[in-house]
């Protein structure tokens, strides 16, 4: 890492910011460059005070006036902001000692007071009460149905009375506090799966499943005698149906990178579980829009009886396992209907009804040229071809499910599923991967994805990579010389890019012991999130007018370039704020990149959300005018019943 070699940086302020690492100054340069520092901030500091005579304001060290803000604006000060203090980003409490939240009353502050306990696990657009009001065929009452704005509450959301700092990875993936999920259900209706386990004040989770009673491990190694797990090809994967998400935990140390989804549940909070153990899961479920992922994202597809009908509705469940599936990647299934004839009786089913699935499934199958790779004991693995040059050939006598029509297939935000096959990109032979041949892993990271260098996405070269990735090793470097626990292994694990572009925030990242789910908004000019996948990372599409498919506390860290001046005039800061402050654990840390005016407006609404916040310069220096607020989530909890 930059600065290895070096003695160790000093917390930054305006007057002790550290340089990069080969900063080119020459001597007069610096000389001249500090008169004028001089003379700007001497004007800066005159601005400033003749404001102060006319807008009264408090904690002078960390707040600006408005006539400030106007001075920057017209004379590009030196500095946004003077800091008498310095953040503290390392936790406190591994124990909930009781009720907090109070905010030190603000004339200048509007004040955010603490929700009521009943909505600790509030999740807005899965909330279970809403979702009996939509059509209950094919799951689409447990989609995404978001609060009106006229709903959205302007609160903050409660932990758990006794919640603690989950377990620093990697003890976190084998437990969890109760406290912190306080369900018992699975342990009762899992008890014999070896699932999750309820041991005094903590969960354990032992890594079974239902169809894996050895454990996941033992189930992945028995994946990887059918397909070579080890050599970089499969770096990205999605298990449907995930449970507790042991699959995915377990494949994290083989360099596999799993998104995990399920529904939200009424009570027994599997995706709550996951995201407790520090492994990558979102509240989601295949139902009649499409997967909030871009098209040829995932090397490989994973259902270990998820209970999805896949041969249902005309195979559409699979045309969209189809379309996120990357040419060459695999679909594995394991539970019913594959190996029936040994299991029928314990799953309570004929041998006709489970006969009859396995042939639907092998049907549609066929019917998007998948080849059946092999069915060994309880596993049967299918492959996407690599590209669909013999598949049209194929097709001229059967034309079901009809290829698609010229459309986006990248695009996945409230779009519905079709019944038809996603056409894969144009090769000119039948040995060519259609899209582009991925570099394995670990060098796919930093090679130029195929997207790129075939110049399908609007407005970005190679040069634009290559500069991008440069970019984002400065800036994370800057990030730790600030916050000097991100780059510590244990205080963060699960991160958050709400605006992640090409995802450089995230591959700089990538040596530490922390996962990052990347969003490209939906409103975002350019859709990347192709890339990113093919950089060997894991995303979503999100709008940030919405509140994410989360629990509240599921992230250690958020990170938000430039996210504030994107939804100007779009939908309200506060209600933003408030969805990072819900999504966001307590003492979790935050970095907000945008421009020092926005900035101000930021920090009002966080100090009334009690976050100990602080504005610091640019990576490049104070006269640029973006700036960074960093910040800190106070650690408090919803009262005891006894106070309550």
């Amino acid at each position: 890492m930059a600065g290895s070699n070096q003695t160790p940086t000093p917390y930054y302020t305006p007057t002790s910011k550290p340089s990069p690492p080969n900063y080119p100054f020459s001597s007069w340069k610096k000389l001249n460059l500090y008169y004028s520092l001089a003379a700007i901030t001497f004007l800066c500091c005159a601005c400033y005070y003749a404001g102060q005579l006319q807008h009264t304001t408090t904690n002078v060290g960390l707040h600006l006036s408005n006539t400030a803000s106007t001075c920057f604006s017209s004379q590009n000060t030196t500095s946004a902001v003077s800091s008498s203090s310095q953040l503290d980003f390392t936790t406190h409490h591994s124990a909930g000692d009781g009720a907090g939240g109070a905010v030190v009353p603000d004339d200048t502050v509007k004040i955010y007071p603490p929700c009521d306990v009943k909505y600790s696990e509030y999740t807005p657009c899965e909330d279970p009460t809403r979702s009996l009001k939509y059509n209950r065929d094919r799951l689409i009452y447990r989609e995404r149905h978001c609060p009106e704005k006229s709903e959205f509450l302007k609160c903050r959301i409660p932990a758990p009375y006794g919640y603690k700092n989950p377990f620093k990875w990697p003890m976190s993936r084998d437990l969890a506090w109760y406290a912190n999920v306080p369900h018992k259900e699975l342990t009762v209706e899992k008890a014999v799966q070896n699932w999750i386990r309820f041991e005094g004040d903590r969960f354990r989770f032992p890594g079974g499943g239902t169809m894996f009673p050895n454990g996941a491990d033992a189930y992945i190694d028995d994946i990887g005698k059918l397909i070579n797990l080890k050599d970089g090809s499969i770096r990205t994967a999605i298990d449907t149906g995930c449970g507790v998400a042991s699959w995915g935990a377990y494949l994290l140390s083989r360099n596999i990178l799993a998104i995990s989804f399920a529904p939200r549940d009424t009570h027994e909070a599997q995706v709550q579980f996951a995201l407790e153990r520090g492994v990558p899961a979102l509240i989601g479920v295949i139902a009649s829009k499409r997967l909030p992922y871009p098209s040829r994202a995932f090397d490989m597809a994973h259902c270990s009886r998820c209970l999805i009908p896949w041969g249902e509705y005309d195979g559409t469940y699979l045309i969209e396992v189809d379309r996120v599936l990357r040419p060459g990647g695999y679909w594995i299934l394991s539970g019913p209907p594959i190996h029936w004839r040994k299991y029928w009786k314990g799953w309570e089913r004929t041998k006709q009804d489970l006969n009859a699935e396995q042939t639907k499934i092998e049907k549609v199958a066929r019917s998007l040229c998948w080849k059946k790779f092999v069915e060994k004991d309880d596993i049967a693995i299918w492959q996407k071809p690599y590209n669909h040059l013999q598949c049209k050939k194929l097709r001229k006598a059967s034309k079901n499910p009809p290829m698609c029509p010229a459309q986006d297939p990248d695009k996945a935000w409230y779009t519905d599923i079709e019944t038809c096959l996603t056409s894969l990109p144009e090769v000119s032979s039948e040995e060519k991967v259609a899209g582009g041949q991925l570099e394995k892993w670990p060098k796919r990271l930093h090679a130029i994805p195929p997207r790129i260098s075939r110049g399908t996405v609007n407005g970005v070269t190679s040069d634009t990579f290559n500069e991008d990735s440069q970019l984002w090793k400065r800036r994370v470097w800057y990030y730790k010389t600030v916050n000097n626990q991100l780059g510590q292994p244990g205080r963060y694990r699960n991160l958050l890019d709400m605006n992640a572009y090409l995802g450089g925030f995230a591959a700089n990242l990538v040596d530490d012991p922390v996962w990052v789910m990347n969003i490209v908004p939906a409103e975002a000019k350019v859709n990347t999130l192709g890339v990113i996948y093919e950089r060997g990372l894991i995303g979503t599409y999100q709008s940030w007018c919405e509140a994410m498919s989360t629990y509240p506390r599921t992230y250690d860290l958020i990170h938000a370039d430039s996210v504030f001046t994107l939804y100007k005039d779009r939908c309200e800061m506060e209600d933003i704020l408030l969805e990072m402050d819900r999504i966001l654990r307590p003492e979790g840390s935050v970095i907000i990149r945008d421009d020092v005016d926005t900035l101000i407006k930021v920090k009002r609404i966080t100090d009334g959300l009690n976050w100990d916040s602080q504005i610091v310069d640019h990576e490049d220096g104070p006269l640029e005018r973006e700036k960074l607020l960093f910040a800190v989530k106070s650690y408090w909890t919803a009262p005891s019943i006894q106070e309550s």
